[in-house]
């Protein structure tokens, strides 16, 4: 298939075969074979330009339909042979060939790279272009910048959900106040707590996989006690379950299902509080958000689901919890996960051309997109009407050039739809958003902040512990500093 629209300025990329069979091309995943293992008579094929030399893993099909002679290649025998041997192996031996399958995901098929002492001796310029380098290996694959063995130096009880153990409460011991909410996966009610009369948040999952409610349940659970991580007080499931068992419980799609109980957030919703937010208020929160992402990050696990509805703010207490952990997952680097997570606006350009090997740095762009709409009062400020609208609305601020660099760079093939949606659009500056109503929140720094979050290449976009040592926000340190000397 083409990767780009057919312009007449930018010749398209890809195999010949990629080009003469599109449909075969784009339905070819990264790690399956692509060896044409029957023998057929010679073709006349059209004269077409030399393929690009093939990669082990590359994702693009081999020529559909092109034949070759029946003269034996030894050589191509032996290797087919090995490629036999190897499946064999895989069928055999599994457990010595894989040290561990991260649940739900494929196993990751990079490695993480060591910065040499000699280049993080020179200067930290020179240490940060050469990390970018090495988290990107010659196949297109990635890996986080930070964080990246996280969960291969903890031991599998930390990351393996599947495992969980749940230590259920007792469901009498709240009531249901009034509904307060909704979602894809769940209705969320105000309740309170009978026993000590303290007001909670009764979120009842709806009927999805068991795996699913494992895994929000053991992500709260390695993340209890961090800052601004809503806290889960207790777990508790529908007191007609005439089974022990835990594998009865969740397996059940209807009465069984759990309900997690939160602490009480006094929240207002984003769309009246954020307009009366002052400059120091959006500095403030980001900020809080930010001391959120950075800290699950550090526990090897993605939000991936940052957005206003998800971030609880009690401004009267001036508190933030970042919620809702259930699209959350456990980073292992060079694993592919599935795209079709977040919410359309703060989709990460990764997801938007299905780019599988993504990491913390999705969280990055939808604070990022989130930061937009607030600083220049645009909610939201990517406008998609669907997935390939919405990386059109990203293109037409952030230009094209920068987005083919970006697929280029990671080996990414673009989805035919754009041949017809997406034109050549160039990069607008940040300044051409600012008006009236919202120049007192736009200053240098916020530009440089916004510039540094908003980046195709998730490689480039600042971590949430760079970001949080912006100059952005230094009001927002400074007060903290003076806050706790004048505790002290």
């Amino acid at each position: 298939m083409r990767a780009y629209p057919n312009w007449p300025w930018r010749a398209p990329r890809g195999s010949a075969a990629a080009r003469l069979h599109p449909e075969e091309a784009h339905h070819h995943p990264r790690t399956q074979s692509n060896l044409d293992l029957s023998a057929q008579p010679a073709t006349s094929q059209p004269a077409v330009a030399a393929p690009r030399p093939r990669r082990d893993n590359d994702r693009r099909a081999a020529p559909v339909g092109s034949g070759f002679g029946f003269s034996w290649n030894k050589a191509a025998a032996f290797g087919l042979l090995s490629v036999g041997l190897a499946c064999l192996c895989l069928r055999l031996f599994p457990a010595h060939l894989r040290p561990f399958t991260p649940p739900l995901d494929r196993v990751p098929n990079t490695t993480t790279l060591a910065v040499p002492p000699t280049v993080a001796a020179s200067s930290p310029t020179a240490t940060a272009k050469l990390a970018a380098k090495m988290t990107t290996n010659s196949n297109g694959a990635s890996i986080a910048r930070v964080y990246a063995d996280v969960n291969a130096n903890m031991p599998r009880s930390y990351w393996d959900y599947d495992s969980v153990n749940i230590s259920w409460g007792v469901l009498e011991n709240y009531e249901v106040v009034r509904k307060i909410g909704r979602g894809k996966y769940s209705e969320v009610f105000e309740g309170i707590n009978v026993v000590n009369y303290q007001k909670c948040v009764i979120k009842v999952l709806k009927p999805v996989k068991k795996k699913k409610i494992k895994r929000e349940i053991k992500i709260l659970q390695n993340l209890s006690g961090g800052p601004n991580i809503v806290s889960l007080l207790d777990v508790v499931r529908d007191n007609q379950v005439s089974s022990d068992s835990e594998e009865d419980c969740m397996s059940d799609r209807t009465s069984k299902t759990p309900s997690l109980i939160f602490e009480y957030v006094n929240n207002t919703d984003f769309r009246s509080l954020y307009p009366k937010f002052q400059d120091y208020d959006v500095r403030y929160y980001i900020y809080e958000l930010l001391k959120a992402l950075d800290f699950c990050h550090s526990k090897g696990i993605m939000h991936r689901d940052v957005k206003p509805h998800n971030v609880m703010i009690d401004h009267e207490k001036r508190k933030l919890r970042l919620i809702d952990w259930g699209l959350a997952e456990f980073y292992h680097a060079g694993t592919e996960y599935n795209v079709r997570v977040a919410s359309r606006y703060f989709k990460g350009p990764e997801l938007l051309v299905d780019f599988q090997e993504y990491d913390y740095s999705l969280d990055m762009w939808s604070l990022g997109a989130m930061f937009a709409s607030m600083i220049f009062r645009r909610e939201p400020f990517f406008h998609g009407n669907s997935n390939s609208d919405q990386l059109v609305k990203i293109a037409k601020v952030l230009g094209t050039e920068d987005l083919f660099d970006y697929l280029d760079k990671y080996d990414i093939e673009l989805d035919a739809q754009y041949d017809d949606i997406l034109s050549r659009y160039p990069k607008k500056p940040w300044h051409s958003f600012i008006n009236a109503d919202n120049q007192r929140f736009v200053s240098n720094d916020a530009i440089d902040f916004l510039d540094k979050l908003l980046r195709y290449d998730h490689q480039d976009r600042l971590t949430a512990q760079d970001a949080m040592a912006h100059p952005y926000f230094a009001p927002v340190r400074q007060a903290a500093q003076q806050n706790s000397s004048s505790a002290a």
